[in-house]
């Protein structure tokens, strides 16, 4: 039933919970075109996958799309009983004086306000584990990807949106207010608007936010602004690499702006690695120019902090969310 509130857990005891941990789990990324899961193995390989396409803005056929994915890993897996992480285009509020945890700053406006973790649990009959998409994303990294063998990382996801986690010790952290990492959100350094030739308003209502400048529409309207042409993201990369004057010229500020922004992020937290994902992450001349530009504007003589690509992809999302369950 859509927002009743029970309680679930995982297992009916310690023994049980610690046996589930042990065996595959589930992950479960919802997207506002696709939902894809994944069963994943004890050694972070995936075993199995689904992916259906998510109804459009209709919250309830999206519950239920969320739902069947589950039950047919859960059928596919050779465990008992497998424990769910999903990751979402935005997060759960802290509970409000009601006690409800509420979603909110979603792309997928459908979901904004609605009890999405209850209502999922209601129909399955016990507990998940909900989060931010970002945040499943430098899970999966640092668990098992790029970031592997790091203690802090910071995750960044440079796309339709900017967003970002942290993860220290293969733990996330979230914070109080659960926006840990929501670096998209900053306002962007004096240095890097600059480099832009006016104020630009961010959907959140705010002005000069990080991906205003950093997302896919940031560097739309940057190469629009140096060159009066308007190209997606991906077609300004590629003509920067076969050559083209404008678009490279476009693709250098653009890696100026992201070191000039990502030399905050090591000044306040020092992570070991900063790993990039989103469609941005495959601009080739990100891992050739940011770092040492970041080495300027870095309160060090000389940075440590490794600049890395995303190893899964597309995939990050639901083996992140898989990891929401940690082994023991």
């Amino acid at each position: 039933m859509q927002g009743e509130i029970k309680k679930f857990s995982s297992g009916s005891d310690t023994t049980e919970k610690n046996g589930l941990r042990q065996q595959m789990r589930i992950g479960v990324d919802l997207g506002g075109t696709k939902i894809e899961g994944v069963l994943l193995s004890p050694s972070g390989e995936i075993a199995e996958k689904i992916r259906v396409d998510t109804p459009a803005q209709k919250y309830l056929e999206t519950v239920n799309a969320v739902c069947e994915v589950i039950d047919r890993l859960q059928r596919l897996s050779s465990s008992k009983k497998c424990s769910v992480g999903i990751g979402t285009p935005g997060a759960l509020s802290p509970s409000n004086e009601h006690g409800l945890e509420l979603m909110m700053n979603c792309n997928s406006i459908c979901l904004n306000g609605e009890q999405l973790k209850v209502d999922i649990e209601n129909r399955l009959g016990y507990a998940t584990r909900v989060e931010n998409d970002a945040n499943c994303f430098v899970l999966s990294e640092a668990c098992y990807g790029a970031a592997v063998s790091a203690k802090t990382v910071f995750g960044v996801i440079l796309g339709t949106g900017t967003g970002g986690g942290i993860v220290i010790d293969k733990q996330l952290h979230t914070g109080p207010n659960r926006i840990a990492g929501e670096w998209g959100h900053n306002c962007i350094p004096s240095s890097v608007r600059d480099l832009i030739t006016q104020d630009r308003q961010c959907y959140c209502g705010r002005t000069n936010c990080n991906e205003t400048v950093l997302s896919g529409r940031g560097l739309k309207q940057s190469h629009l602004e140096r060159s009066g042409t308007e190209l997606e993201a991906t077609e300004i990369a590629s003509l920067a690499t076969s050559g083209n004057i404008e678009a490279n010229e476009t693709i250098q500020t653009y890696c100026e702006q992201l070191a000039r922004c990502l030399s905050m992020v090591v000044n306040l937290m020092d992570p070991d690695i900063i790993v990039l994902g989103g469609g941005l992450s495959n601009i080739s001349q990100l891992y050739e120019q940011v770092p040492s530009l970041m080495n300027e504007h870095v309160f060090t003589d000389d940075m440590l902090t490794m600049l890395a690509a995303p190893m899964f992809g597309d995939a990050s999302g639901a083996i992140g969310a898989a990891c929401l369950w940690p082994l023991d």
